[in-house]
């Protein structure tokens, strides 16, 4: 779900389905599920 809400996030910049991936991202932690990392790479991809 964190990659579909990343890479909806990346093609359309809208901060509202950012804020939803960090959301999911918090929910996850908090129930202990291993965390998809949708953001990993990011920072290679916006250089």
């Amino acid at each position: 779900m964190l990659d579909v809400t990343w890479n909806v996030f990346r093609q359309t910049g809208n901060i509202e389905t950012y804020l939803l991936m960090k959301e999911l991202e918090d929910d996850s932690k908090q129930l202990g599920e291993p965390a998809t990392s949708a953001t990993e790479g990011m920072n290679d991809e916006l250089i």
